[in-house]
Order: C-alpha cells, then structure tokens, then sequence
C-alpha cells in the first residue's frame, strides 16, 4: 500500500517542485502549480470551519430556481431568459469567520441564515458537536454572453470546495460544459455533485434514458464518484437529496481539504509528466576522463608538450654540446619561449600562453565534447531537463577557451629546472676542448720552431704516437663522443619530461573541465533529483478523510 503524505506536506511539496521547475518545465504547467499552491494557501488561511458549495449553470438549467428550492426562500434571482444571475450570491449559516473567505471570493451578496435552518446541522446539535459552517454560492451563467460573468464562473470553479453542476434535459449534453468547466476539472469527483433539473418537463419513461445518458457524459469527461441526482425545482421532487447531499459534505467537514487534494493531484500530475521513470545515467569516471581528454586535445596540449620536449633537448644541447659547435644553438629560439611558456614562476591570474586563439575545428571539438558528455549524463531524463542539463554544462563556453589557456600558463613545466648530469658533461666537454686546444697549441709551437729554425727537445710520444696529436685526437673525439651520448639521453629525458608535462597539462585541464562543466551539469543533475523527490511527495496518496469514507460507503 502507497504511503499517504498529509495534505500540508504535499502543498510544499508541489511548490518545491514548482521552483525547481523554473525555467525548466512549460509556463502552463508551472503556472498552474504556482496558482494551486497560492489559492491553497489562502484557503487554509481563512476560515476552515466553512464549506463553499457552488452551484453552476447554463442559462435556462434552472440554477438559481434550484438554489432558492434548497434554501427554502427566493434569495436568488432566476429567470428562464437573459439577463439572468450577473453576480455572485452568497447564503451563509454559521457567520463567524465567514467574511474574510467571501472577500477572497469576491461575493459582495450576502445572506446570513440562522441557527437551526433547513441546511443546519441539527445531528451536531443534538450531540453538541460544533456545527457545520457552510455558504452556498448561486453563480452566474457559464455560458452568459457577458464576457464578465462567464469569467466570475470560471474564477470561483476554481475556489469553492464543492461543484454542484446543474443541468437541464435541453442543454446537459452541451459541449461547452463538459470540453469547457467538467472536463479540465475531472480529477474533483470527490467534490462535485451533478442535478439533472426540471425532470417534470420529461415524459416519465425518458428520465432514466437522460439520466443515463449524463452519466455517460460525465465518464467520457473522466469524472468518477461523483453522484447525479434527478430534481425538479418547480416541484420539489428530489430537492431533499440535494440539500441531504450538501449536507454531507458540509458534515464531513474535509470538502475543502479534498478540492485542494485534487488540485494538487492535477497540477502534480503536471510536472510529473516533465519527471523521467528512471535516473539519468549521470557523470562516470570515464566520461569524465573523456571529456578531459577531448577538452586537452581542443587545447592542443600536445603542441606544449611537443614544445616541451624540444625546450629541453635545446637547453640540453646548449649546457652539454660540443663548445665548438654549440654557441650557434643560440640563434634559435626555445620552443617554450615562443609560447610564453619558459617562466618558472607561474601566476595563474596573469600568465596567459602565446597560443593563437582557438580556431573553428578546436571550439567545435570542445564544443562537441561538452555536449557528447552532457548527453550522456542527461540520458534517461526527459528532454526538457535533458536540455537544462546541456545548458548546464555549455553555461561556461564563453569563458571556456580563456580557462583551458589560462590553465596551460599556469601549469608548472618546471621549465628553468636543469638537469642533474648537465654540468658533468659540461665539465668534460670543456675538459675535451681543453685539450684539443692544449695539443693544437703544442702542434703549432712544433711548427714555428721548425720553421724558425729552432731546436726543441724531442716531442713525448705515447705508442708510437706524439703527445700532442694525441691530446688533438682525443679531444676532438671526446667533445664529439660527448654530444652524441648527451643527445641520445636528452632525447630520452626529454620524451620522459613530455610525457609529465602531458599528465600535468591534463590535470589542469581536468580541473577546468570539472569547473566549468561537470560542476554546473551536477548541480543541475541534483536540481532534477530533488525535483523528483519533491513530485514523488507531491502525487503521493493523501490521508483518508470521511468525506471519502462517506462516498466510499454510498458507492457500495
């Protein structure tokens, strides 16, 4: 059995869910939610000691001969031709705290009925209960030609408790009636209650055909529950199961909570059309690794890495080349530097790449990228929330492009960071240059002083070979040897050193995805959810009054 949510709780559950709904859902729907939860709200405010019934007609169903026959006196004006009912007229037992419900009606025609009347509780009295307050409305014609008081009728259908319909045989089939009052108010069976006035004027044999008829009507309308009674004003016959039926509800004490109770029911049943029957998939790990990746690509993180890489291998190159061939490294520019991305203070606020803008094909891979991230999430929600759900995640794309750039500058590359090794070949390359020097010297002093013509001692030789060639050789050989194993480990430092700078870019591109999209698209995914749980509440069962075990025990 469903479990039954008390009437108080449901109102502000409707309007929960009618504020989250906010530029969501339909302005029909949501208007309607706002209206029910307003009216409901100053109904319960004013009196709860009075039921409202209404009584509702077209011109000519005898409404207000059938209001007068209730009441026991002529109050109500009534006439078989136009003009007829222009106002409404209000019949009252029970004065206290009536005044300010009439006002919020808008009834100005008032008629105050003694203790004791023919619609007074006398069961209460007789066993000192408090009795019933009730007001009885005549009403202007629904179908009045003055646009005025057809709007009064539709107004006050909206905020009495009960709905006492009167039809005549002429006019009970009329489509304006049913398409325009019963019908869009077919959820408040519980508080309505049909007339089949002016039976006299049908044969006898024809009652039950019309009457059966009407019942047809009023299930094709979607109401159920609801009694129809076959009267005639003119005679009396029946009158007394009107007033009895009246009586009950006014007995029963809970109409007003049941009129509000289908209110709700209709206007929950609204947004619950906008409410999925399953959770949306949500945000994953993967999707959002994903989106990290596809967001790094529109980036272009791997032009900074690839810069990266080259960045080192030319600092590398310039502190462990051969000095006599390195300085012309100098004429090139750090691939880092050209991106504004050789500082190694790092101030996210201020420090912004060197990157052209992104292009068309970079802003449509992001882009898509949101939209494919927020689609999936969104999925299994309906397409109104689905598309908040969209507008959630893209609600950053303006600043989007600023932020990934911002957070390529302020990822620390460690781009000043040298590396270990760097002196050490360093020393030993000058080491090499110092000594091809020292054996070039020593070779051009050998020639001078062949030259000159001067005896110098013998040249040292090593295996055969002099010393200075030697120290030539080897120097010449040493730088080179030097250059190539300081590239060959340059390159690999440098693909080790790219490959963190890849995982540090993505992660600050992660941060800005889960800044600017994930966030907003999870904020909005819990919006829907407490959406949801305040429908759910909303469309819950409401607890059993004895206005509903009265007609549960009159159905059977």
């Amino acid at each position: 059995m469903a479990k039954t949510v008390d009437l108080t709780d449901r109102l502000e559950a409707l309007e929960e869910a009618r504020a989250l709904g906010e530029d969501r859902l339909s302005t029909e729907v949501l208007e309607r939610a706002g209206r029910v939860s307003q009216a409901a709200g100053e109904r319960r405010r004013l009196s709860s000691d009075h039921t409202v019934v209404g009584f509702f007609g077209a011109t000519g169903s005898g409404k207000s001969s059938l209001f007068n026959a209730v009441v026991e006196e002529q109050i109500a004006r009534s006439a078989a031709t136009r003009p007829t009912t222009s106002e409404p007229l209000a019949v009252v037992w029970g004065r206290d705290n009536s005044e300010p419900l009439l006002d919020w009606l808008g009834v100005r025609q008032r008629h105050v009925r003694p203790d004791g009347d023919v619609l007074y509780s006398s069961d209460r009295r007789a066993s000192n209960e408090e009795p019933t307050g009730l007001i009885l409305l005549d009403l202007p014609d629904f179908d009045s030609t003055e646009r005025a008081n057809r709007e009064v009728a539709e107004k006050l259908a909206g905020q009495v408790d009960v709905l006492v319909w009167v039809m005549d045989p002429q006019k009970y089939a009329d489509a304006s009636v049913h398409l325009d009052f019963i019908r869009p108010l077919a959820g408040h069976g519980a508080v309505m209650l049909a007339v089949l006035n002016q039976i006299d004027l049908l044969p006898a044999d024809e009652v039950h055909r019309v009457l059966s008829s009407l019942q047809g009507l009023l299930r094709s309308d979607g109401v159920t529950g609801v009694e129809v009674i076959p009267a005639s004003a003119r005679t009396g016959e029946n009158v007394d199961r009107v007033r009895n039926a009246i009586r009950r509800f006014a007995d029963a004490k809970d109409a007003r909570d049941a009129r509000l109770t289908a209110d709700v029911d209709g206007a929950a049943a609204g947004l619950a059309q906008s409410c999925g029957e399953s959770d949306p998939a949500g945000v994953s790990k993967r999707s959002v690794a994903e989106l990290s990746e596809d967001l790094a690509k529109a980036a272009r993180v791997d032009v900074v890495t690839d810069a990266v890489e080259k960045s080192f291998r030319h600092r590398a190159h310039a502190a462990t080349g051969w000095p006599v061939v390195k300085w012309i490294g100098r004429f090139r520019r750090d691939p880092l530097q050209r991106l504004n991305l050789h500082r190694s203070d790092v101030n996210p606020d201020v420090n912004r790449t060197s990157l052209p803008p992104l292009g068309a094909a970079e802003s449509a891979r992001a882009d898509s990228a949101v939209r494919r991230f927020a689609d999936t999430a969104s999925e299994g929600a309906p397409e109104a929330w689905r598309s908040s759900m969209r507008r959630a995640a893209r609600s950053h794309s303006d600043v989007l492009p600023d932020h990934l750039d911002r957070a390529l500058a302020s990822a620390d590359l460690h781009a000043g960071r040298r590396a270990w090794w760097w002196p050490i070949f360093s020393v030993l390359q000058w080491l090499a240059l110092a000594s091809l020097v020292i054996g070039l010297g020593w070779l051009g002093v050998i020639a001078a002083a062949g030259y000159f013509q001067f005896q110098l001692p013998p040249t040292p030789r090593v295996e055969g070979f002099a010393v200075p060639t030697l120290l030539v050789a080897l120097g010449a050989a040493l730088g080179i040897l030097l250059a190539l194993l300081a590239g060959a480990i340059a390159m690999l430092a440098a693909k080790s050193k790219a490959r963190r700078a890849r995982r540090k870019l993505r992660g600050e591109i992660g941060k800005v995805a889960e800044t600017d999209v994930v966030a907003p698209l999870n904020e909005e995914l819990e919006r829907y959810s407490r959406f949801r749980g305040a429908v759910g509440r909303a469309t819950a069962p409401a607890a059993r009054g004895r206005l509903a075990g009265l007609r549960g025990r009159r159905a059977r």
